[in-house]
């Protein structure tokens, strides 16, 4: 069975630590994160890859490159001149998966899902797909996905936090509403459903028109690590977590005055911290040299010439500003 891991995407959210490079290439604890997903797909069996590309697309592929490095083989797609959504990556990859059950997986996510359980309820129930899904615990902002009886009845809009009076109600159970971790197993005929050369994402596409014909979309509901890196704030937080006891990621070739303090920061390579500097949850991005006496707290910093030199700030993008040689972006 062969995995596609989703690689294409801006990052725009993102910017600017995607400037030269796609969201999946960012470095996450000293490896890219796509190399995170592939090592994950590879310890449960999945050795041969196919990776969507399109912006930044040699910055996967210096991440990657055969794959030999993570344990799998890896043949890539271009997407061009466009972006596809997840439905066209889909159709601009069928040549390499319409021949057996596939799984699909995000690009930019953590996780310990267990990947061979999820199969076995693909078997068992039958389905021309199955997504994972997860309790939405603290009600993020992720597309409500509903169940009915172990399959998937529909979708509903973003989740949204309880209300006080929701809260203060304890006649009445609130119910967890469930969200898609990006994984899911797709058998070779949602391709049925996919027109050729579309752009378009696979929810309008495949799984509505699927639902609506009667179709079989299993569930499989897992309780387990799921993180998903997305935004600047969200990369900093979850890498925190996940540093264990130490409080800082250094990178490569990083030099730090031994009179600077450095606490809750991920510190990418190439990085000169001056005297007396001072950095409190920050990520800290290649080449930036924070001067003698600087202090910065919940911001992500990229030397200015790199905003200077690009095209254009996309409008999801945390506003930042350039203070001597670097940009910052205030976190808060």
């Amino acid at each position: 069975m062969k995995a596609m891991i989703l690689a294409a995407g801006f990052g725009t959210r993102l910017f600017p630590l995607t400037i030269d490079r796609t969201k999946p290439a960012i470095p996450f604890l000293g490896k890219p994160l796509v190399g995170y997903v592939a090592e994950y797909v590879a310890k449960f069996g999945f050795k041969d890859i196919v990776v969507n590309l399109h912006h930044q697309p040699d910055s996967v592929i210096h991440s990657l490159g055969d794959g030999r490095e993570f344990g799998v083989r890896i043949e890539y797609t271009r997407e061009e001149p466009e972006i596809l959504g997840t439905a066209g990556a889909l159709d601009n990859a069928r040549h390499l998966l319409e021949d057996e059950t596939f799984l699909i997986v995000n690009g930019k996510i953590i996780t310990d899902i267990d990947i061979t359980a999820a199969v076995e309820t693909h078997k068992r129930t039958g389905a021309i797909a199955t997504m994972v899904l997860k309790p939405n615990l603290k009600r993020e902002k992720f597309t409500v996905v509903e169940t009915k009886d172990g399959f998937v009845s529909g979708f509903g809009d973003s989740a949204m936090p309880l209300t006080e009076s929701e809260i203060r109600d304890t006649e009445h159970e609130i119910t967890t509403p469930l969200m898609f971790t990006g994984i899911h197993i797709l058998e070779p005929a949602v391709f049925e459903y996919i027109p050729r050369d579309v752009y378009s994402d696979i929810v309008p596409t495949f799984y509505n028109p699927a639902l609506a014909k009667g179709e079989r979309i299993a569930a499989h509901v897992t309780d387990a690590n799921w993180f998903e890196l997305s935004t600047i704030p969200r990369y900093l937080d979850i890498s925190l977590a996940m540093m264990g006891e130490r409080n800082v990621w250094i990178g490569e070739r990083t030099d730090i005055s031994p009179s600077a303090a450095v606490r809750d920061s991920v510190l990418w390579d190439d990085i000169v911290i001056g005297e007396e500097a001072s950095l409190y949850r920050t990520i800290i991005a290649d080449g930036v040299k924070i001067e003698k006496g600087e202090h910065f707290e919940n911001a992500a910093i990229v030397r200015a010439e790199m905003v200077r030199n690009c095209a254009e700030i996309p409008e999801k993008a945390l506003k930042g500003y350039i203070q001597g040689e670097n940009y910052i972006v205030p976190l808060n």
